[in-house]
């Protein structure tokens, strides 16, 4: 009778603490399924777009689903990464986010610029030393702490703008120079390095990359709010505030951007020209 008396107390207590345990675990997912009442509600319109779609034989109705769908599974995996990074607080998982993304920029800007030799790896690269440039600057004169909280959605901001922006440098560099062979071949025979040779179409591509950033800037708060910003304000930040970390991304990014797609173009070059400082005919032999 002791034996049992004594044992119900104990395991009484043990049922309750692991209740207690199991209800700590389920509580995010439980917050988790009442913050996604709004963007489920916000369907409404993604809906509106298909039904359009389908009265206008347009014949997207599955791709703007799938993308929808697709655009919710990632959104919330990673909301769920960032979580776990946030509440470790630790340098390593900063970085190994960074190459993450670093890593998915680079195969996306090479697939952009799929005729480049080794383009995926020059995308990368270039992804790299330019954010990552950015970012030290940043750090050091402590425009942002070294913390998850700010270095990981920043530099996502830098890393997506800097593939872009690669992507666009690479093909267009090697399409013009495609489509200006004879004036490259003729600098060439006349005694010019590749890069004198080349230097218009370095030049035309890094501005026709660069324009949409540059033109971004000279407009921001006149025609849309940036997302950041935006961001902040439906947060609760004051708009000055919101205002000063807007400025701080749009140098940030016109930074990254420089330094990417600049370095592109260098690390393009010899995939473009033989060592006798000859255009590569196979590189240039497919639209």
């Amino acid at each position: 009778m002791d034996i049992v008396s004594g044992a119900a107390p104990g395991l009484g207590l043990g049922l309750g603490l692991e209740w207690e345990f199991d209800m700590e675990h389920l509580g995010w997912m439980v917050d988790f399924l009442k913050g996604m009442v709004k963007p489920v509600a916000a369907l409404a319109v993604v809906l509106m777009a298909v039904a359009l779609s389908y009265t206008q034989r347009l014949r997207l109705e599955r791709e703007m689903l799938y993308a929808i769908f697709r655009a919710f599974l990632q959104l919330s995996i990673i909301g769920f990464v960032l979580q776990f990074i946030f509440n470790r607080q630790n340098s390593g998982w900063i970085v190994l986010a960074y190459l993450f993304m670093v890593s998915v920029a680079g195969y996306t800007a090479g697939q952009r610029a799929k005729h480049v030799p080794r383009g995926k790896y020059i995308a990368g690269a270039s992804i790299l030393a330019g954010t990552a440039v950015t970012m030290f600057l940043l750090v050091v004169l402590n425009v942002f702490p070294f913390t998850p909280r700010y270095i990981i959605p920043v530099s996502g901001m830098m890393v997506g703008n800097a593939m872009t922006v690669t992507g666009v440098t690479m093909k267009r560099l090697r399409d013009d120079i495609r489509t200006q062979m004879n004036l490259v071949e003729t600098a060439l025979a006349l005694g010019a390095t590749p890069r004198q040779a080349t230097h218009q179409q370095v030049k035309r591509s890094l501005v026709i990359a660069l324009s949409p950033v540059i033109d971004n800037a000279k407009t921001v708060g006149l025609i849309s709010l940036p997302g950041a910003m935006t961001g902040l304000i439906m947060g609760g930040a004051s708009p000055i505030e919101a205002i000063q970390l807007q400025i701080v991304v749009m140098n940030m990014l016109i930074g990254a951007s420089t330094v990417s797609s600049i370095m592109s173009t260098y690390l393009c070059w010899p995939g473009f020209f033989t060592k006798a400082y000859q255009l590569e005919a196979k590189v240039f032999s497919s639209e």
